[in-house]
Protein backbone atom coordinates (compact mmCIF):
# COMPACT_ATOMS: atom_id res chain seq x y z
CA UNK A 1 0.00 0.00 0.00
CA UNK A 2 1.01 3.57 -0.79
CA UNK A 3 1.30 5.78 2.43
CA UNK A 4 2.05 9.46 1.46
CA UNK A 5 3.58 11.43 4.23
CA UNK A 6 2.20 14.59 4.98
CA UNK A 7 5.94 15.50 6.23
CA UNK A 8 6.60 16.77 2.70
CA UNK A 9 3.25 18.97 2.62
CA UNK A 10 3.36 22.51 2.50
CA UNK A 11 1.77 23.23 5.56
CA UNK A 12 0.08 26.06 4.65
CA UNK A 13 -2.25 24.40 2.28
CA UNK A 14 -2.24 20.71 4.37
CA UNK A 15 -5.80 19.99 4.07
CA UNK A 16 -5.60 20.99 0.14
CA UNK A 17 -2.79 18.61 -0.09
CA UNK A 18 -4.05 15.99 1.75
CA UNK A 19 -7.74 16.07 -0.13
CA UNK A 20 -5.26 16.15 -3.25
CA UNK A 21 -4.29 12.32 -2.55
CA UNK A 22 -7.20 11.46 -1.18
CA UNK A 23 -9.47 11.94 -4.65
CA UNK A 24 -6.19 10.46 -6.23
CA UNK A 25 -7.16 7.16 -3.88
CA UNK A 26 -4.51 6.83 -1.73
CA UNK A 27 -6.15 5.40 1.51
CA UNK A 28 -3.59 6.06 4.34
CA UNK A 29 -2.18 9.21 5.31
CA UNK A 30 1.30 8.31 6.64
CA UNK A 31 2.35 10.97 9.66
CA UNK A 32 5.79 11.28 10.87
CA UNK A 33 6.42 12.56 14.45
CA UNK A 34 9.88 13.34 15.39
CA UNK A 35 11.02 14.70 18.94
CA UNK A 36 14.38 16.16 18.21
CA UNK A 37 16.00 13.67 20.57
CA UNK A 38 15.55 10.30 18.70
CA UNK A 39 15.99 11.86 15.54
CA UNK A 40 16.06 15.65 14.64
CA UNK A 41 14.32 17.65 13.84
CA UNK A 42 10.60 18.20 16.07
CA UNK A 43 7.82 17.89 13.63
CA UNK A 44 4.08 17.25 14.33
CA UNK A 45 2.24 15.90 17.23
CA UNK A 46 -1.33 14.98 17.84
CA UNK A 47 -3.39 18.11 16.83
CA UNK A 48 -2.28 17.81 13.36
CA UNK A 49 -3.69 14.27 13.65
CA UNK A 50 -6.61 15.46 15.31
CA UNK A 51 -7.20 18.07 12.54
CA UNK A 52 -7.13 15.47 9.99
CA UNK A 53 -9.00 13.07 11.05
CA UNK A 54 -12.57 14.15 10.04
CA UNK A 55 -11.04 14.90 6.54
CA UNK A 56 -9.27 11.47 6.51
CA UNK A 57 -11.88 9.47 8.08
CA UNK A 58 -14.38 10.92 6.04
CA UNK A 59 -12.55 9.84 2.80
CA UNK A 60 -12.57 6.21 4.09
CA UNK A 61 -8.91 6.49 4.33
CA UNK A 62 -6.48 5.74 7.63
CA UNK A 63 -4.38 8.03 9.62
CA UNK A 64 -0.83 6.08 10.25
CA UNK A 65 1.29 7.91 13.13
CA UNK A 66 5.31 6.72 12.55
CA UNK A 67 6.59 7.61 16.29
CA UNK A 68 9.92 8.38 15.82
CA UNK A 69 10.57 9.13 18.86
CA UNK A 70 12.12 8.02 22.52
CA UNK A 71 9.90 5.97 24.27
CA UNK A 72 7.05 5.86 21.86
CA UNK A 73 5.05 3.46 24.63
CA UNK A 74 4.68 7.24 26.41
CA UNK A 75 3.07 8.70 23.69
CA UNK A 76 0.45 6.47 22.24
CA UNK A 77 -2.56 7.58 24.46
CA UNK A 78 -1.91 11.33 22.55
CA UNK A 79 -2.10 9.66 19.15
CA UNK A 80 -4.66 7.56 19.93
CA UNK A 81 -7.12 9.57 20.95
CA UNK A 82 -6.18 12.39 18.15
CA UNK A 83 -7.81 9.67 15.71
CA UNK A 84 -4.90 7.48 15.03
CA UNK A 85 -6.26 4.12 12.87
CA UNK A 86 -2.30 2.44 13.15
CA UNK A 87 0.68 3.49 15.11
CA UNK A 88 4.04 2.68 14.15
CA UNK A 89 7.21 2.75 16.87
CA UNK A 90 10.83 2.20 15.99
CA UNK A 91 12.61 -0.52 17.33
CA UNK A 92 15.58 1.33 18.19
CA UNK A 93 13.50 4.29 20.27
CA UNK A 94 12.77 2.45 23.44
CA UNK A 95 14.25 -0.74 25.42
CA UNK A 96 11.38 -2.70 25.50
CA UNK A 97 9.55 -2.56 22.45
CA UNK A 98 6.43 -4.62 23.62
CA UNK A 99 5.97 -1.89 25.98
CA UNK A 100 4.50 0.39 23.08
CA UNK A 101 3.26 -2.72 21.08
CA UNK A 102 1.14 -3.45 23.95
CA UNK A 103 0.43 0.12 24.86
CA UNK A 104 -0.81 0.70 21.47
CA UNK A 105 -3.02 -2.62 21.28
CA UNK A 106 -4.88 -1.41 24.57
CA UNK A 107 -6.07 1.65 22.91
CA UNK A 108 -7.47 -0.45 20.27
CA UNK A 109 -5.35 0.86 17.17
CA UNK A 110 -3.57 -1.36 14.60
CA UNK A 111 0.24 -1.75 15.89
CA UNK A 112 3.10 -1.95 13.81
CA UNK A 113 6.65 -1.78 14.34
CA UNK A 114 8.88 -0.05 11.84
CA UNK A 115 12.87 -1.64 11.57
CA UNK A 116 15.83 -0.44 10.52
CA UNK A 117 17.40 -3.16 7.47
CA UNK A 118 21.09 -2.42 9.17
CA UNK A 119 20.13 -3.25 12.47
CA UNK A 120 20.84 -6.97 13.77
CA UNK A 121 17.25 -8.76 13.27
CA UNK A 122 17.20 -10.79 16.90
CA UNK A 123 16.74 -6.89 18.56
CA UNK A 124 12.58 -6.53 16.66
CA UNK A 125 11.93 -10.14 15.56
CA UNK A 126 10.11 -10.97 18.54
CA UNK A 127 8.11 -8.18 18.90
CA UNK A 128 7.36 -7.85 15.25
CA UNK A 129 4.61 -10.53 15.74
CA UNK A 130 2.87 -9.02 18.06
CA UNK A 131 2.42 -6.38 15.62
CA UNK A 132 -0.11 -5.79 12.55
CA UNK A 133 2.70 -4.30 10.12
CA UNK A 134 6.31 -4.26 10.08
CA UNK A 135 7.85 -1.41 7.65
CA UNK A 136 11.99 -0.85 6.72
Amino acid sequence: MIAPSILSADFARLGEQVQTVLDAGARLIHVDVMDGHFVPPITMGPIVVSALREQVHGAGAMLEVHLMVERPERHVEAFAEAGADRILAQVESTPNLHYAIDAIRRRGVAAGVVINPARPWRRWARSSTTSSSCSA
